[in-house]
């Protein structure tokens, strides 16, 4: 069998998931994780979040301007270097972040349900392992 189709479906079914509990909150996990990252990383240019997050830069461009349209993030020109734009978290954002925490974290107890505690550990260690693998 493919490794990718595997891959690919099992994506899809935990972001379902994720999805379908962060609904209320009006965020995606896309967008929940893009907040979280900027949370973390407050002033990321937009390509180094796209490295972090292990995605391209016009994948990050494409899932951030909802959330600028709703004011969550902000792109700021850089001072040092005024051709570059740095992600900062509004107010707005780290509410809405707070506020979509604890949905999401009922997903990650749903998914660690289904797999049990044991089968959701070794998934992570396998999936960091595979990462750390095929990365660069």
């Amino acid at each position: 069998g493919c490794t990718c189709l595997r891959i690919r479906k099992v994506a899809r079914r935990v972001t379902q998931i994720y999805d379908r509990h962060l609904e209320p909150s009006g965020l995606t996990v896309a967008q929940f994780s893009l907040l979280s990252y900027v949370r973390s990383f407050d002033g990321i240019g937009i390509g180094a979040l796209a490295d972090k997050m292990a995605t391209d830069p016009t994948t990050v461009t494409r899932n951030l301007r909802p959330l600028v349209h709703r004011e969550l993030l902000v792109l700021a020109q850089d001072p040092q270097d005024r051709r570059s734009r740095r992600l900062h978290l509004t107010d707005g954002g780290r509410e809405a972040y707070a506020a979509a925490r604890p949905a999401w974290a009922r997903a990650q107890r749903s998914i660690e349900q289904t797999l049990g505690s044991a089968g959701a550990s070794a998934l992570n260690a396998s999936l960091e392992h595979v990462l750390e693998h095929l990365a660069g």
